[in-house]
């Protein structure tokens, strides 16, 4: 199974600290983010490829924290920086179009795990990964959001009585469940091919799930019910916070 890790944003809302830095070696803690989520998705052994998506500007300094990773020589042969050569905002690619750049370029035929390198977790992902094999299928992970102004910000998913999704929206201005979806998800091996089939046929580029929105309508996609919380670093405020309270995984 690879691991592609989406990093190639540029964090705007988090200025000054991201214009020449990319907000996933924002250090939490003891150490940046990426390690936090890789150190976890490590621990399983399943990944034998972590391939972390970058603009043109941060990749050099991606490639040098790839080069610079101790924990195991093992760990640090199978880092890969993958540079999609776009050199502004309002020239990046959009995450799914980010994916379908690192499955052409690296001719990817295996299982994915996709994940956002700006987010942290209190529980493991291994979970997630136990999840999504035993279904089966394709998989997301949701959990409750009570607060509409954060719903129509995020993807929101329906879902019957066997996780499977019914719906899914990016950005919905109505909400039809309190579902969220964070940008997590396993792409099952036979589910890849399908990714430019996605945007070919008009899904979302911006927005990871714009993708598994469009998928869930072809093939059974199923949504994890989250056992802990995720953190969002999407502003100084919030960064702030996620420095104060984060305490690695406790389940």
């Amino acid at each position: 199974m690879k691991c592609l890790i989406l990093a190639a944003g540029y964090a705007t809302r988090l200025y000054p600290l991201t214009e020449n830095f990319p907000k996933p070696l924002l250090k939490v803690g003891d150490k940046p983010i990426l390690d936090w989520l890789i150190d976890d998705i490590d621990t399983a052994g399943l990944v034998d490829e972590y391939i972390v998506i970058s603009n043109h500007k941060f990749a050099p300094i991606f490639q040098q924290w790839a080069d610079s990773v101790i924990p195991s020589e093992a760990k640090k042969s199978c880092i890969t920086v993958l540079d999609d050569g776009t050199t502004s905002n309002e020239t990046r690619l959009g995450a799914v179009r980010d994916i379908q750049f690192a499955i052409d370029t690296l001719k990817l035929d295996d299982d994915l795990l996709v994940i956002a390198g700006d987010n942290l977790l209190d529980f493991s992902l291994v979970q997630f990964i136990q999840y999504a094999r035993e279904k089966g299928t394709s998989c997301v992970m949701r959990y409750y959001e009570p607060a509409l102004e954060k719903l129509r910000k995020t993807g929101v998913a329906t879902v019957d009585e066997s996780d499977r999704i019914l719906a899914m929206e990016e950005k919905p201005a109505e909400p039809k469940s309190h579902w969220c979806c964070p940008p997590f998800y396993f792409y099952r091996q036979a589910d890849v091919p399908l990714v430019q089939k996605g945007i070919d046929s008009g899904c979302g580029v911006d927005a990871p799930g714009s993708f598994i929105a469009w998928l869930s309508t072809q093939t059974p996609v199923h949504a994890w019910p989250m056992p802990g919380r995720r953190f969002d670093i999407g502003n100084l405020a919030s960064y702030e916070e996620v420095q104060r309270t984060y305490q690695g995984i406790i389940q």
